[in-house]
């Protein structure tokens, strides 16, 4: 064992007839603050941007497959999942689910109002799924029973302003040529706290949209797609978009096919979360420079604590830069505790925050009503192994001042 590193173990932290120095205390402290911000900013920004994330796939779906217009085409709107579609799809293996999707304006009437949204279809687990983990009231039918075709799941702000709850009937009208009318029972009610989507959709069967709408069972508005990484959603646009016109030079497929993505869909939010990791970056850059600017104190406190101690090792031939490792290893040291301490007390919040989410946030502002947390082991570690190297790194320069310590002077610093 080094005999720097030996002594350093062996040193005491304490100052005078204290237990340990009030400078190490404060610094110990702010190295623990420092990392909790850290940790917490990271957390909850990843997590923010997922459940924002989530929530602009969930509506839009990671691919839209759209039939292109064609004037010369009757059914120019509407686009069906024909075998050499089907094949294309089948054989990329980033997609993990595609179906048919319909969509319709359709207008909901109650005795005293009424409300315009787009009934759409419900045709995939990904957004059957979506729709289950923001239910706010009742349940999500199975729609591959005939029995509950006539079954609408609505928002919250639908319902609200209707007077609706889960198992009321509903009035609903669809106007083209002429007007339809249907009565359909409301099974659920969801709420996502997006309210740019959540005023003006609600769910239902394929088969009701297309029997309203007067198309053929395999006909819908879209084909939604769902790929393994949502993060890659427009290389794989660009990907698919290339299979699609190489199928049509191939002659596998006769039409010719515009294919969109949720980045695109919801690009104002993506550019919005992206903003995001620039504050970020500024608070770790901030509580990095409180950790360094306190531990760099701290040091030269010790230092000038231990002067006699210098001296007496210095007398006994040890090395400017021997004398210079033990204070930086002493400065490490804190840092240590500090960590600990700020890794310890953070991950605890951050674990209860996701289990029980007993911090709120205000939904009209913030798109859901409790502060998301995200914890990703391999950013934390990140974050801990880049924090040591940064402070050590930093405390090399002000450990200089032991080369001003002259052994003479050291011995008489206490006399």
């Amino acid at each position: 064992m080094k005999v720097n590193l030996f002594l350093a173990r062996r040193l005491s932290l304490a100052s005078g007839h204290h237990k340990s120095s009030p400078a190490v205390k404060v610094s110990i402290i702010a190295v623990a603050l420092s990392i909790a911000v850290m940790l917490i900013s990271i957390a909850v920004v990843v997590g923010f941007k997922r459940e924002i994330r989530d929530k602009v796939t969930g509506f839009n779906s990671h691919i839209s497959i759209y039939l292109a217009p064609n004037e010369y085409d009757e059914d120019q709107n509407l686009i069906s999942l024909n075998p050499g579609l089907a094949s294309i799809l089948e054989d990329q293996d980033y997609i993990s689910e595609y179906s048919l999707e319909a969509s319709i304006p359709i207008i909901f009437k109650t005795p005293s109002d009424f409300k315009g949204v787009y009934l759409r279809s419900v045709n995939s687990n990904h957004l059957s799924d979506f729709i289950k983990n923001n239910l706010d009231e009742g349940r999500i039918p199975d729609y591959s029973q005939e029995a509950n075709r006539n079954k609408i799941v609505i928002s919250r702000i639908a319902a609200r302003e209707l007077g609706l709850k889960a198992g009321d009937k509903i009035d609903t009208y669809f106007i083209s040529d002429n007007v339809k009318v249907r009565r359909l029972e409301v099974a659920g009610v969801f709420n996502t706290h997006f309210d740019s989507y959540d005023k003006f959709i609600a769910f239902g069967a394929l088969p009701l949209i297309q029997g309203i709408a007067g198309i053929r069972s395999n006909q819908g508005t879209a084909i939604q797609i769902e790929t393994d990484d949502p993060d890659l959603i427009s290389d794989y646009s660009h990907h698919l978009n290339k299979q699609l016109t190489e199928g049509m030079a191939n002659g596998l497929l006769y039409k010719e096919y515009l294919i969109d993505n949720a980045h695109n869909q919801g690009a104002a939010y993506f550019n919005w979360l992206s903003l995001l990791d620039t504050n970020v970056i500024v608070v770790l850059a901030l509580m990095t420079i409180v950790a360094v600017a306190t531990l760099i104190s701290g040091m030269l406190i010790l230092i000038l604590d231990k002067k006699r101690m210098i001296g007496i090792v210095r007398a006994l031939g040890a090395s400017t830069i021997s004398i210079r490792n033990i204070f930086v290893y002493l400065a490490l040291k804190v840092a240590f505790l500090g960590i600990i301490i700020g890794n310890v007390f953070t991950l605890a919040l951050l674990i209860c925050q996701k289990k029980w989410h007993f911090i709120p946030l205000d939904a009209d502002a913030y798109y859901m009503d409790y502060v998301p947390i995200e914890i990703n082991l391999w950013s934390i570690l990140a974050l801990n192994i880049g924090s040591i190297i940064i402070i050590y790194l930093c405390l090399l320069l002000p450990s200089r001042y032991v080369a001003q310590i002259s052994p003479s002077e050291a011995m008489r610093a206490d006399e």
